[in-house]
């Protein structure tokens, strides 16, 4: 049976090729381009529900507590440096939202450069842990908990759209 990890790792390609749209923006926002209306909220709208709510959800919740659980340390190895990396992508997004075009191209350009940093630190490193840590019935629990996590994000996107 796959890895739970490899749901995590399928999600990072999907954001990386969402990091080359919101990189093609962030030059034309930069260079004092115009985008169509709704374009740029729209990005950071999806960056923060897919990226931040759904796939750093999973690790927070459910992975970074399986691996503790299996002796990885909470303080001062990876899962801290993953979760500070979390904490400042959240920032970048709320920068991202507000101020000038041109602070706002900014702050998209450093947020970019962070995720890739950050995918490749967990693709290389805290992935190949996971996987030598938590042992199969580990594995399935957190495919599990995955699983139940997206269905208690998407419940109440499904009431607001029928609201």
């Amino acid at each position: 049976m796959r890895p739970a990890t490899d749901i995590l790792r399928d999600e990072h390609q999907v954001i990386l090729r969402a990091l080359l749209t919101l990189e093609s923006a962030a030059e034309q926002l930069g260079a004092g381009g115009a985008l169509p209306e709704g374009r740029w909220t729209d990005m950071i709208a999806w960056l923060r529900a897919f990226a931040d709510r759904n796939h750093h959800a999973k690790e927070e919740k459910v992975l970074f507590p399986a691996m503790i659980k299996a002796g990885v340390p909470a303080d001062g190895g990876p899962i801290a440096v993953m979760l500070e990396e979390h904490a400042e992508g959240r920032a970048l997004l709320a920068r991202m939202y507000t101020g000038e075009p041109a602070d706002q191209a900014a702050a998209a350009r450093r947020y970019i450069r962070l995720l890739r940093d950050h995918i490749d630190k967990e693709d290389g490193v805290l992935f190949p842990l996971a996987d030598v840590v938590l042992d199969e019935h580990d594995q399935a629990e957190v495919r599990r908990d995955f699983a139940d996590l997206e269905t208690q994000l998407v419940e109440p996107a499904l009431q607001l759209a029928h609201d």
